[in-house]
């Protein structure tokens, strides 16, 4: 057996064992020239009698749409005129979601997506609303969405993570994939790496009690994460081997939130940056920043913001919060103040508020908390650091990647991110290492000297 083939007879191998813990999501086919096998791939997992209909964008049916159509044919599948979205600059919002539901209401036809994030999410959202199964043939390695659970959908001038099963079967060709722009792949580099950060929220929420680390699907993630990052310049040169690392990381991490059911696996605070600036509908040269870009500048800030806290936090800093709680602590009515200020009465104003009414606590409560983390600081401290990498190194890494590492190649300038680590923190209830920042008052102290001169954004 050639070295390649048993590459991806381990990748496989891994992947299947993976499954074992999905309700969804039956097989997943990942290697070089699997677009032949689509034939066979539709019929074993919905019979041979399933009719099909193939759901792509202008660009995707292109190049690999109408490849996955002939082979269905081919194979003996009924398949039904497909859906071709042709929006320029098309993203995943509620309209195209009721223009896919009203396509699929007439049939029973079994959605087969191509393409990426976008299809993807439309076609998994809308599947669920005619109550069937859907597969996808996946385009590029550029987020790790394809295995979710939920889909990520604009709605009411804020995005949305709506639940929906994931799909039953997923093909990934790495010849396709290789072949997609680099910036599809550079974003998916960026939204992998990102995990390193989340996991060391997730260590935070699980220590106060808010989502408890879920073992397997925890191990789904990290396990093999750093293998799957470790070659950046290998995915800005094409290299397959590193692409397929890639790729097997993101479908790692889709399988890991269905497992769970949440997207807490694979997303933190850095996540969150990215979700503040698309409910602004920030531009950059005229068109929006793709997910996995605003998720990698998120994942330099926290992890800025970690590198200093563990630099200048002890057991003391806990006590003098937990000292200060009478003074400093913020009513509701504060934050309701900070909402105005900071959303006004935008689409987005109202969901922030839920959100931060879910995470609000009483004094007592975070006095607890606080004190949690106090008397775990010699335990939690080190654990931190294992999880955590330098904020320079994961900087280079994205830059190494060909994605960008700076705000500002995405159009956000440093006052701008300066104020969005706030505004950020109040997105989403999802402990993290901003809300750790706010709850012992330390904002001052951990996020304005990163802005200062000798700060990591001076």
């Amino acid at each position: 057996m050639s070295e390649i083939n048993e590459f991806y007879r381990q990748t496989a191998a891994r992947i299947d064992k993976a499954l074992q813990y999905c309700d969804d999501t039956k097989a997943v086919v990942l290697g070089e020239g699997t677009l032949e096998r689509v034939g066979t791939f539709f019929q074993n997992l919905f019979g041979a009698d399933a009719k099909a209909v193939v759901v792509a964008d202008v660009t995707t049916f292109e190049i690999a749409g109408r490849a996955v159509l002939e082979r269905l044919e081919a194979a003996g599948v009924v398949v039904e005129d497909p859906f071709i979205f042709d929006a320029p600059q098309m993203h995943a919002e509620t309209r195209w979601v009721n223009a896919l539901h009203a396509r699929f209401s007439p049939t029973d036809a079994i959605p087969v997506a191509v393409g990426s994030g976008t299809v993807n999410d439309i076609c998994k959202r809308a599947a669920y609303l005619v109550g069937r199964p859907y597969a996808v043939v996946g385009t590029a390695a550029s987020m790790d969405g394809y295995a979710s659970f939920g889909a990520s959908i604009e709605h009411n001038e804020c995005k949305q993570t709506f639940s929906c099963p994931a799909p039953r079967g997923i093909l990934l060709d790495m010849n396709v994939v290789c072949e997609a722009p680099l910036k599809m792949n550079a974003a998916g580099y960026a939204d992998l790496i990102a995990k390193i950060p989340a996991g060391a929220d997730w260590i935070l929420a699980d220590l106060i009690g808010t989502e408890p680390i879920d073992e397997i699907a925890w191990s789904l993630v990290q396990d093999s994460l750093r293998d799957s990052v470790a070659d950046p310049t290998g995915v800005a040169r094409g290299d397959k081997k590193a692409l397929a690392r890639l790729t097997e990381g993101l479908v790692m991490s889709g399988l890991a939130m269905q497992k769970a059911k949440t997207s807490r696996t694979a997303s933190g605070a850095e996540h969150q940056f990215s979700h503040l600036w698309d409910n602004q509908h920030h531009t950059h040269n005229g068109e929006a920043p793709s997910h996995g870009f605003k998720v990698g500048v998120g994942t330099v800030s926290t992890s800025a913001l970690y590198e200093r806290i563990l630099a200048t936090w002890s057991e003391a800093t806990f006590d003098a919060a937990i000292a200060a709680i009478p003074q400093n602590f913020r009513a509701w009515e504060t934050i309701e103040r900070e909402l105005e200020e900071n959303f006004g009465t935008s689409g987005l104003r109202e969901t922030v508020e839920n959100e931060c009414r879910k995470k609000y606590v009483e004094p007592d409560e975070l006095e607890r908390r606080l004190r949690l983390f106090r008397d775990s600081w010699s335990e939690l401290k080190p654990r931190l650091e294992a999880q955590l990498l330098p904020a320079a190194t994961i900087q280079r890494m994205i830059a190494d990647a060909a994605a960008p590492s700076t705000p500002e190649e995405i159009g956000i300038d440093r006052p701008r991110l300066e104020r969005s680590y706030r505004l950020a923190q109040q997105l989403r209830y999802r402990y993290n290492v901003l809300d750790w920042t706010q709850d012992l008052g330390q904002w001052a102290n951990a996020v304005a000297p990163l802005f200062q001169p000798g700060g990591f954004w001076n």
